[in-house]
């Protein structure tokens, strides 16, 4: 990615609030290979230290597109943008890739990182994450009840979870 204007940073690198990077700022998750990948946006999930790795975690439905993707993927990519890019995070939250072309009605190019997950061009910031753990979140394990009634009552179903070691961060320069 060097050849793209990017620099390898180590993950303990990144500047920011992450919260904010996160929730805030929004994400776009990409999995798959060169013959099909899709993107979502997503503003859950996080960052940490877990079995002496540095880890990021991610929550998808399996009603989206993108989830099987990311089952049948070894990994997948993180990717954060610019303010000037909202309307394209909006876009890729709101549109389906079994649909349409998404990431080309986006604008988004799209190219490939060293380990092969796909990633954008244009993100400011890309992680790129191999799964270590992965479950189903389950109705009986709240504790707090209020997270499930507030995020599920909706036509859809629980997500799974995704724990990935952040292998790589890129950082555009």
């Amino acid at each position: 990615m060097k050849d793209l204007g990017y620099k390898k940073i180590k993950p303990s690198e990144i500047e920011g609030n992450l919260i904010d990077l996160i929730a805030s700022d929004w994400m776009l998750v990409t999995a798959g290979d060169r013959q099909k990948f899709n993107t979502m946006t997503a503003n859950w999930g996080g960052v940490g230290h877990l079995w002496n790795k540095p880890v990021a975690f991610v929550f998808v439905r399996p009603e989206r597109f993108t989830f099987q993707l990311i089952e049948n993927s070894e990994g997948f990519t993180l990717s954060f943008y610019d303010e000037a890019y909202r309307n394209v995070l909006n876009l890729c939250g709101t549109k389906s890739g079994r649909d349409c072309n998404k990431i080309a009605e986006a604008g988004l190019t799209a190219h490939f990182t060293e380990s092969g997950y796909p990633a954008f061009k244009e993100a400011k910031l890309v992680m790129e994450c191999r799964k270590l753990y992965a479950t189903m979140l389950e109705k009986e394990e709240f504790i707090d009840p209020i997270p499930l009634k507030a995020h599920y009552t909706t036509k859809g179903g629980l997500h799974k979870l995704y724990i990935a070691e952040i292998e790589k961060v890129w950082l555009r320069q």
